[in-house]
């Protein structure tokens, strides 16, 4: 099932066929993202938050934000106890919103699926919201999250339902007969905004790098 034709913002989002235009059309979106997307219901960063909660111990850190946005997710974390929360994003527009929420020790214009500029297990935590979906990141950028995240830490993330029949699905099972991951836990599938017809379920995903 894919999703249905979107307008706007998100539908320029997913038609976009580069990460450079991802980029551009999320700058030009980062003023009015979190009005539009909190009245269609946005549910992911709620979802996330509650599974690092449950699978993170307070004051773990350093976390990373994985598709920071306009930080929405690092400022409830803060609030939430976990002291130290680095962020990163393709779009500058997006990231310059997230800076003004004053709670980021560090963010980064990145691109997930590509190689990241950080040591072997540098987080206690990754969170990575609304990332894993149609036009955006596939099995490509999680490889890079497993080696930067730490023994024993926790990686919380949504995917498209279509994304998990693909290919995510099998990748994560290879991964767990390879003894690298433990899934402790997958949501029942849900919609992310329920005010946005059309919109294909995904699942909220937990998994302990080992």
């Amino acid at each position: 099932m894919a999703d249905a034709k979107h307008d706007g913002h998100l539908g320029a989002v997913y038609a976009a066929q580069s990460t450079d235009e991802i980029a551009r059309h999320y700058d030009n979106w980062a003023q009015s993202y979190d009005a539009e997307m909190s009245a269609n219901g946005y549910q992911h960063p709620t979802i996330c938050l509650a599974l690092i909660a449950r699978h993170l111990p307070r004051g773990a850190a350093p976390l990373l934000d994985a598709g920071v946005g306009t930080g929405l997710i690092g400022e409830w974390l803060r609030l939430l106890g976990y002291p130290e929360i680095e962020g990163l994003d393709i779009s500058q527009g997006m990231l310059d919103m997230a800076a003004k929420r004053g709670v980021y020790s560090k963010l980064h214009r990145l691109a997930l699926g590509t190689t990241l500029p950080f040591a072997t297990g540098s987080f206690a935590g990754i969170v990575s919201a609304g990332v894993f979906t149609s036009g955006h990141v596939g099995i490509e950028g999680l490889d890079e999250l497993l080696r930067i995240c730490r023994p024993g830490g926790a990686i919380v993330m949504t995917v498209k339902s279509t994304l998990m029949a693909e290919s995510m699905g099998a990748r994560l099972r290879e991964l767990e007969t390879a003894g690298r991951i433990t899934r402790l836990e997958t949501t029942e599938a849900y919609v992310s905004m329920p005010g946005e017809r059309g919109t294909v379920p995904g699942y909220g995903l937990v998994l302990r790098v080992n």
